[in-house]
């Protein structure tokens, strides 16, 4: 009675694994279950069943739940779809913006640098160019200096504590004891006189005067007019030189062995008296060569070599230059030109030595010729009188010199220096507006 009545702890567990499982499969499918017959209600499930229902119970959730999250509906895919093109769009326009700002930018910033990078490299330039004149310029004085105490003359010291003033460009004009007249067609036209020369010469460095020197009778009637002349416009310089037509290379070499130990210039210049000049555009064009070492300003031309005796201008040493024919070297023409410091202080070292030719300007281009010096063609410096230089100042290109190839010089100076004047002048104020 006992083994019929008491149930094993296995059926017993068999029996505790069906209720509970039933519970589940009530809460999940309560209408199988009410419909299921009154037999099976009794019946337990077994283990094979329970684990075959959970996977099966497992399986349909999953399938569920994609169709669920897989498939969403059309209009919804299609919206979403939509708003990823304008976020897309969106975010490609300002990449767009964002590029085109930090081109700009770059462009800009390399620009700038370039800029500066051109403005750094022309300095150096200047800087170079500045340096290269100051090494050329104490060589020379240094020369000077030696030169003038193997000749028992004052040192460089003593020279430069004599020289009143510095100058940016000493001008002076060649002229002749007969030529009164030219220099007073000058006086009215394009040579300030008396307050305006010594202003030209303190504000603007400017330093004008007619170059002569002395007779063959000193204290003859022809010096004296000249020093009349002087004391009531005080504008001469007076050379230890004979004048002569024939001299004038002679001229030229004391003329820029005097001044040099007078004036302290950037520039010296020679100009006939018989030459109109604006010295406003004459300054503005020397100032572009000041930093330059060695510089040889002029109209440069190359005319024949003349060796048939008694004409004008004949070469007693044509021979040198070549055949019968031939030409002279590359020289600035003699009506004006201009050499800087440098040169003038080699050319006083050397006066001694250099050669004279039967012209001025062929024997300054000679004592220059054979060394490193930068020749400078300026054309301004050779228009012709009017109507050449009126056309070209009225064209905005206002000449620095004007006069007549066919006179080597003004024709009829004298009476027509105004009137070139008027026609070709810059304004009394042009010079004064000059930055030097």
């Amino acid at each position: 009675m006992k083994g019929a009545s008491e149930k094993s702890p296995q059926s017993e567990k068999k029996s505790t694994v069906g209720i509970g499982l039933r519970q589940v499969l009530s809460a999940v499918w309560p209408m199988y279950l009410d419909n299921e017959p009154k037999k099976m209600r009794g019946k337990s499930f077994t283990g094979k069943v329970v684990v075959m229902l959970c996977v099966a119970s497992f399986l349909l959730g999953f399938l569920f739940t994609s169709q669920t999250w897989n498939h969403p509906p059309e209009n919804q895919t299609l919206i979403a779809l939509n708003h990823i093109e304008k976020v897309g769009d969106t975010s490609s326009q300002d990449c767009d913006h964002k590029r085109k700002l930090v081109e700009g930018k770059a462009g800009k910033l390399v620009e700038g640098k370039s800029g500066d990078i051109m403005g750094e490299v022309t300095k150096t330039h200047q800087a170079i160019q500045k340096l290269d004149k100051s090494i050329s310029t104490l060589e020379m004085e240094l020369a000077v200096a030696r030169t003038r105490q193997n000749n028992g003359s004052p040192s460089l010291e003593g020279t430069h504590s004599q020289r009143i003033k510095k100058a940016f460009v000493f001008i002076g004009i060649n002229t002749a004891f007969s030529s009164k007249k030219r220099r007073d067609s000058l006086r009215e036209t394009w040579v300030p006189r008396g307050a305006k020369l010594k202003k030209l010469e303190k504000e603007k460095g400017i330093v004008i005067r007619f170059v002569i020197g002395h007779s063959a009778t000193p204290g003859g009637v022809l010096d004296r007019a000249i020093d009349e002349e002087d004391a009531e416009n005080k504008d001469f310089l007076r050379l230890p030189h004979v004048e002569g037509y024939h001299e004038l290379s002679s001229k030229t070499l004391i003329y820029f062995s005097r001044i040099i130990s007078m004036w302290d210039a950037d520039f010296y210049m020679k100009i006939d008296d018989d030459v109109h000049v604006n010295l406003g555009m004459l300054a503005t064009n020397l100032a572009k060569y000041r930093t330059r070492p060695r510089v040889y300003i002029g109209c440069m031309k190359s005319g024949p070599v003349l060796s048939q005796k008694g004409v004008k201008y004949h070469e007693k040493e044509f021979w040198k230059f070549g055949e019968e024919g031939n030409k002279y070297f590359r020289h600035a023409t003699g009506q004006i030109y201009a050499i800087s410091k440098d040169l003038a202080n080699y050319i006083s070292i050397n006066m001694q030595i250099l050669k004279k030719y039967a012209n001025e300007d062929v024997s300054l281009g000679s004592w220059l010729i054979g060394l490193d010096v930068e020749h400078v063609d300026d054309r301004s410096m050779c228009c012709g009188s009017p109507p050449d230089c009126e056309w070209k100042a009225k064209a905005g290109n206002v000449c620095v010199a004007s006069f007549d190839w066919t006179c080597s010089g003004v024709c009829k100076s004298v009476e027509r220096m105004k009137l070139v004047h008027e026609a070709c002048g810059e304004g009394e104020g042009a010079v004064w507006n000059v930055e030097l």
